[in-house]
């Protein structure tokens, strides 16, 4: 009895052993599980935060770029005002004016002023003098807000001394448009503005990040432009105020939100989006990890690489799509203006000046009319069809981007066989390019596309990207002074072209 007594006993003691052991061994797999399961999960946080961090930085900094560009091309068809002598000469508050010379010279003024209004939706284009008098495109919704006091409100908008021009917006409290004001003489101003609304081109923010608001605000916070209408003229919302206020350029993340902010000018491009959805798909993975973790309980080394590879394979996949939809204009499938201007800056500052490199900017022809008459669904078509073309014009040697709303470029980068007559090899692709493109661009049958090309070459033209791009630029122009559908060829003392 005692010997049976004893081996049951150490059998119950060798069963409890073997228990605790499986336990012990359970629990430390459990344990171990669990420990790297969180490092994991951690790791995943960390390296998700950064790239999400980065991509939304890198679209504020896209916002405020196109935000800068806009304003510049504002700025730039305000100075065409003054190919016509008479708007900077003439001063409507002279007494010794002629009554009948004043009336040409004024008809002559508008006459120029209303060729460049068309250029774009201005709701104001004109020049107002001391007197109150007007030349040019002054709406009556203008006339009745400053009443009689629009020459100097508007002069009091003049906040650079250095350009004697300055941006407005928000007089008594109307946010409908923004102000261009730029100083003609001591008795005349300049004015353009357009509706706030058409900034809603400027602040197209990609699908990835759907969810993002964006906003332009004053230096006192106050809501410039926002997509919620309802916001404009209000005070920047103090969750969003506190994580920005003092700094220029920064991005911020926290449980709450992610925001980043870009000064332009006087202004600041805001985009701000909570945690939670940026995140969303990260939280559901975490989720998934920890279940598998748990059910990887039994068979640690097996679960220990499946989880390696739950984990891997989703983030990679996450920052490698984070990547492209960063670096690729989602329209068009081609380069977005930062990447583009990024990678052509290297090559070019990298190139020997024996190498045969050109710059190609294209610009489609009255793309502004396409969206008036036909919708923008057909503008985005037309657009589409742009990125195919130049896909399928140029190598994969070769760098193609889109650079602005309807305009585009291309780095061209010789081979062997196009080194020795490189030159007219650029002449013949433009040529060929222009044929595509009038054949190619239209959103559907019946509807008639065209664009202008410009080029230039490195290292006749410029041996940096600013000043190829800025040859190619003035290329571009004369193509599309001398008629559209064409191409020009940068020269400083040789001008080539052609139209097809």
């Amino acid at each position: 009895m005692s010997k049976k007594k004893n081996d049951k006993t150490s059998l119950r003691h060798i069963r409890h052993l073997q228990f605790f052991m499986i336990a012990g061994y359970a629990l430390i797999v459990i344990i171990a599980l669990v420990i790297v399961t969180r490092l994991a999960v951690r790791k995943t946080d960390e390296v998700l935060k950064n790239k999400v961090t980065s991509l939304t930085s890198s679209l504020g900094v896209q916002m405020k770029l196109n935000m800068d560009s806009y304003l510049s091309r504002m700025e730039t068809i305000g100075t065409l005002a003054f190919g016509e002598e008479n708007a900077y000469t003439y001063d409507a508050t002279d007494p010794n004016n002629d009554e009948y010379e004043a009336l040409g010279k004024e008809k002559l003024i508008t006459d120029k002023l209303f060729s460049l209004c068309i250029m774009e939706n201005f709701v104001d284009y004109g020049i107002v003098y001391r007197n109150n008098r007007m030349v040019g495109k002054i709406s009556n919704a203008t006339q009745s807000l400053f009443g009689d006091k629009m020459f100097d409100e508007m002069s009091a908008m003049i906040k650079r001394p250095r350009t004697n021009d300055g941006w407005a917006t928000g007089y008594k409290n109307d946010f409908r448009r923004i102000y261009y004001v730029k100083k003609v003489h001591d008795n005349a101003v300049l004015v353009i503005s357009f509706y706030a609304h058409e900034l809603d081109s400027v602040f197209d923010n990609p699908e990835t990040l759907k969810d993002m608001e964006i906003r332009l605000v004053n230096q006192d916070y106050n809501i410039l432009y926002s997509e919620d209408t309802d916001e404009v003229g209000n005070p920047l919302p103090d969750k969003i105020k506190s994580r920005v206020m003092g700094q220029t350029s920064a991005s911020v993340m926290d449980d709450e939100y992610m925001v980043s902010v870009n000064s332009c000018d006087e202004w600041y491009v805001i985009c701000s989006i909570p945690t939670e959805i940026i995140l969303g798909e990260k939280n559901e993975m975490t989720r998934y990890i920890y279940i598998t973790g748990g059910v990887a309980a039994l068979a640690a080394a097996l679960v220990g690489l499946y989880l390696s590879y739950l984990i891997t394979k989703p983030v990679k996949r996450i920052v490698s799509n984070l990547d492209d939809k960063a670096r690729i204009d989602l329209l068009t499938g081609i380069l977005n203006k930062l990447t583009f201007e990024e990678y052509a800056a290297n090559i070019i500052s990298g190139s020997l000046t024996n190498e045969k490199r050109a710059l190609i900017t294209i610009d489609i022809d009255n793309f502004k009319n396409v969206n008036d008459t036909f919708g923008h669904a057909a503008g985005d078509k037309v657009l589409q069809n742009m990125g195919r073309i130049l896909r399928d014009s140029f190598s994969d040697d070769d760098y193609v981007g889109r650079i602005g709303g309807d305009e585009f470029c291309v780095l061209v980068n010789a081979r062997m066989s196009e080194a020795e007559g490189f030159e007219e090899f650029i002449d013949k692709k433009c040529s060929e390019l222009c044929e595509a493109l009038r054949n190619g661009l239209a959103a559907y049958e019946g509807m008639e596309v065209s664009a202008s090309v410009g080029a230039a070459l490195f290292p006749e033209d410029g041996v940096t990207f600013v000043d190829l791009y800025a040859a190619s630029d003035k290329a571009l122009y004369t193509a599309k002074e001398t008629g559209k559908n064409k191409y020009s060829i940068y020269n400083s003392t040789r001008d080539k072209g052609g139209s097809v």
